[in-house]
């Protein structure tokens, strides 16, 4: 039986989720981020959290402040007016250093996909990238959009620690590892930023809903900005 969406689903005396789609998909994810931005825009009594997935939003709220068929009522006529509603994304710039040491995988990746390495980062730092969630460790940003010619399964044997900055690729999307972790992804290069401060405001560098372009650099360009 095919599912109808949206979907609520009651998620204990304090939460909701929104199911709008199934699967990975971009546009069922911009849906979610469109209400998001809409309910943040709404700012109303009772909800304490809103955090976004890949086709779902879950919202945390004060049943004291809100009730559940308010916040029910309050959801359905914001999907009723997301048509039309528009509000761009903000577009965050992210340097990386690909291949070397920073990328180990470049050429297994490469080599999967019948290109050269040159061919890997120019077709990786010409995309426009979708972060669909933030999720795995504090800051990783789960992206969308990657080109075609560039999805590789990710490694049959995971790292026990990839570098914090760690650039990679796994199937259909890329990410960015904002710690030091263990990981599976195709590690293509490493950018000097930090994703994630806890003594930063805001702590995370990249959020959900975020479009996101990455520009090569050099080994020089790494260090200056490393430090």
């Amino acid at each position: 039986m095919e599912r109808v969406y949206p979907r609520f689903l009651h998620c204990g005396d304090m939460g909701l989720m929104v199911e709008l789609g199934e699967g990975i998909d971009m546009d069922v994810n911009r849906r979610v981020h469109q209400l998001r931005r809409r309910l943040e825009r709404l700012n109303p009594s009772g909800i304490l959290a809103l955090v976004p997935t890949y086709r779902s939003l879950f919202i945390q709220y004060d049943p004291l402040l809100c009730s559940y068929e308010r916040l029910m009522l309050l959801v359905e006529q914001s999907l009723e007016s997301l048509e039309g509603f528009r509000e761009p994304s903000r577009v965050v710039e992210i340097p990386v250093c690909y291949g070397g040491p920073f990328g180990p995988d470049i050429g297994e990746v490469a080599e999967a996909n019948g290109l050269t390495e040159d061919e890997v980062i120019r077709r990786h730092a010409s995309g426009r990238y979708l972060v669909y969630m933030i999720g795995f460790t504090p800051g990783f940003p789960y992206m969308g959009g990657l080109d075609p010619r560039l999805h590789t399964p990710r490694k049959r044997q995971p790292r026990t620690k990839v570098p914090a900055g760690s650039v990679g690729i796994a199937e259909q999307q890329t990410g960015i590892y904002p710690i030091e972790s263990p990981g599976g992804w195709q590690i293509i290069g490493r950018t000097p930023l930090r994703l994630f401060d806890p003594d930063r405001t805001p702590a995370f560098l990249v959020e959900a809903g975020d479009t996101v372009i990455f520009r090569s650099i050099g080994r020089e360009d790494f260090e200056r900005l490393a430090h």
